[in-house]
């Protein structure tokens, strides 16, 4: 069979921060579908890099007293580290700030504009932190919501009501990197015309071709809008100095938008592999390459790869991505990871306390199903998990058959023709004649497997693997060779000899399927057995008669569910507050008592149009896709209880609210958000100093009760 050139990519990660469980579940999910490939004999490039441009690693490195490129340098080398710890091999691994990215950038860039006419240059208002002496990006700008009036909000969004916005709109805006109130200044922006009908077009038919799973498909229907409509706008492309990126050619003090170039970074990696392995550049990226391109990314920056990024590759005169394959996020415990409950836990907090990473490799694998479906690490199951398949199930077929092969063959195999086991009479009882029958079934899984890893549906992949450990273990327990053992004739230990061998056989095929999931334990077993390192075509093969194994050791321990206790207990640890008497912040709060200012003076007839009500909170959810808001349900004594949408996610953990008493205002008008009807609003109190509080009254107050 002709082999495929494949062509993956991971998405970037930001050069801002360390890894996390949650980032993981994408590089893992590719590095079991890469290594799939490998084993089956394709070519097969993973490349990634850092994602190093920006306005966010300027200042952070500004605030270290480095510079860009020694905090970029320092990150990958975490990352680079962090991503080794888990297994995930790239093929390279490199730096969006590199020459070949810049280059292929401009190239992108030029493209667009001189031959595809899809550049324009317009000047636009933009906010300017006078201070810092810098044109501030939207998520930099905070203030009033012009619409429900929640203080603290973002340029682009409110999330506590979920309007959207410009950042012109925002009452009393200050930046959020000085705090300083910022100075409306006109700045010429360079735009990539995605409202044009050649763009428009374009991607009305691209997201249609199959590069979208159904799902995402849908997605881009909904933001495409229906034939004739043009739901889509232009573009900002460029970002004003002082900024850490590329400069746009031609212009003294303007930049690429991060989000241009790093895309464009998955082609710089990919031309470095190139020059380091003298493969050419061309053959995949080429309009009529016929190499296949794969991006793996997460649902949220779905609309950046389906949309900006083949309409620029494909008017630049380069191929799109065969396919988008995007995943859901992670929760942890059926939440989003916290940093109060000790469950934001990047790479490094695990392989510190629970060294061996290919457990979480083996779970994730055991939830992926190759959707968009979100994923949920429960801690318990997955201590039960690990301790059940892999060391119950896998690991305990090896250890437990290997001592007698040692013992009454030297390590050998049974010379008793394994492939022709059908024409020697052991004796054995039927049973085993029917699982010697199956033999040749479970080597055939091989090409059910196949089509599960194809197809990213690690799941059930895993559910068809512990199949055939669970049969493999059934026929150990019904042979019982430490009985045939024990009786101590040649005909007995022959007997236990073969079965063992049997069974030896079968955990070199679990380790041909679970290789990809488990490359480390794959490597040791190979070791143990005594065989070459394992391709996908080595599982339609037997171990030749005689072969001889190594003597075993350990592959692999139970998962000691006190390592994730104390991984959660240390994450919660370095987020407690310093004591009183060590922390300046505090210390200085006591000492100035300052308060936010009183608002100006109002009269008994305006404070009479507010219905203050007592509210029972009867339910309280996260609500997908906001980063502040809480979904309340809340009791005021009448006859349906109401929903209020409330910007203290941060604040608190939605089951702990459950049964709680609070304040609402019960007479505001209803307002439609994009998550829901939003009935009132929930009084909370809050200062300079981070944190939200609700106003919880008791001692015989009742739902519906008003504040007087």
């Amino acid at each position: 069979m002709a082999t495929r050139k494949i062509l993956v990519t991971s998405a970037l990660p930001y050069a801002n921060g360390s890894i996390h469980l949650g980032h993981l579940v994408e590089y893992i999910q590719t590095d079991i579908w890469v290594r799939f490939q490998k084993m089956q004999g394709n070519e097969c490039h993973y490349v990634c890099a850092d994602d190093t441009h920006g306005t966010p690693i300027m200042l952070r490195a500004e605030k270290e007293g480095i510079t860009p490129e020694q905090l970029i340098a320092k990150v990958w080398e975490e990352h680079t580290r962090d991503f080794a710890a888990f297994h995930v091999e790239f093929d390279h691994y490199g730096s969006t700030n590199s020459d070949e990215t810049r280059e292929l950038a401009e190239r992108i860039y030029l493209k667009l504009r001189d031959e595809a006419k899809l550049i324009e240059k317009r000047s636009i208002e933009q906010f300017y932190d006078p201070v810092k002496q810098m044109f501030l990006p939207d998520r930099f700008i905070k203030g009033e919501c012009p619409k429900c009036g929640a203080k603290d909000q973002y340029g682009d969004n409110c999330e506590a009501c979920g309007a959207a916005y410009a950042p012109t709109e925002l009452k009393n805006p200050y930046s959020a990197v000085s705090g300083a109130k910022p100075e409306l200044r006109d700045s010429e922006h360079h735009f990539f015309r995605l409202s044009a009908d050649t763009c428009q077009q374009f991607l009305r038919k691209w997201t249609r071709s199959g590069a979208l799973q159904p799902e995402a498909a849908n997605k881009m229907q909904e933001w495409l809008g229906t034939e004739g409509e043009n739901k889509l706008s232009d573009w900002d492309i460029s970002r004003d100095a002082p900024y850490f990126g590329f400069k746009i050619p031609g212009t003294e003090d303007k930049y690429f938008y991060v989000w241009l170039d790093a895309p464009v970074g998955y082609m710089g990696s990919f031309k470095q592999l190139c020059e380091k392995k003298g493969l050419n550049f061309d053959d995949y990226w080429k309009q009529s390459s016929n190499a296949e391109l794969y991006h793996f990314i997460g649902k949220d920056i779905l609309y950046f790869h389906a949309l900006f990024w083949p309409a620029m590759l494909q008017h630049a005169g380069f191929r799109t991505p065969t396919k988008l394959f995007a995943h859901g996020f992670l929760t942890v415990n059926g939440e989003k990871m916290s940093k109060s409950r000790g469950t934001f836990i990047t790479a490094k907090s695990y392989t510190d306390h629970i060294k061996n990473t290919e457990y979480l490799r083996y779970y994730y694998a055991a939830k992926l199903n190759g959707t968009m479906e979100d994923i949920d690490l429960n801690l318990e199951d997955f201590v039960a998990k690990v301790n059940s398949d892999l060391i119950g199930k896998y690991i305990n077929i090896a250890s437990r058959a290997a001592p007698f092969l040692t013992k009454l063959g030297g390590g050998c195999i049974s010379e008793n023709e394994l492939d022709r086991y059908h024409q020697k009479d052991f004796g054995v009882d039927s049973s085993i004649d029917v699982f010697m029958s199956r033999l040749d079934d479970w080597r055939e899984m091989r090409h059910i497997l196949e089509g599960a890893y194809e197809n990213r549906n690690y799941s059930g992949a895993i559910r068809g693997i512990m199949e055939v450990a669970d049969s493999i273990n059934v026929f150990f327990n019904n042979t019982q060779p430490w009985k045939l053992a024990k009786d101590g004739s040649p005909a007995g230990q022959d007997k236990a000899r073969w079965a063992c061998s049997i069974v030896m056989e079968g955990f070199r095929l679990l380790t041909i399927y679970l290789k990809p999931i488990l490359p480390g334990v794959a490597k040791q077993a190979e070791l143990f057995l005594n065989v070459p390192e394992q391709q996908w075509e080595d599982a339609a093969s037997f171990l030749p008669e005689g072969h001889h194994i190594n003597e075993y050791q350990h592959l692999a321990t139970r998962l000691d569910p006190k390592l994730i206790e104390a991984m959660v207990a240390a994450n919660q640890e370095s987020l407690k507050p310093m004591p009183e008497s060590h922390s300046p912040t505090r210390h200085a709060e006591h000492q100035q008592h300052a308060i936010a200012p009183v608002a100006e003076t109002i009269s008994i007839d305006d404070f009479s149009k507010v219905d203050l009500r007592v509210a029972k909170i009867v339910n309280a959810e996260h609500v997908e896709g906001a980063e502040k808001l809480l979904k309340l349900t809340l009791d005021i004594g009448e006859a349906q209880p109401r929903t209020v949408f409330a910007g203290i996610k941060s604040a608190y953990d939605p089951e702990k609210l459950k049964g709680r008493l609070t304040v609402m205002v019960a007479n505001l008008a209803p307002r439609k958000m994009k998550f829901g009807m939003s009935e009132g609003m929930v009084l909370a109190a809050s200062g300079d100093a981070p944190g939200l509080f609700i106003l919880g009254p008791d001692d015989g107050a009742q739902p519906g009760m008003r504040i007087k």
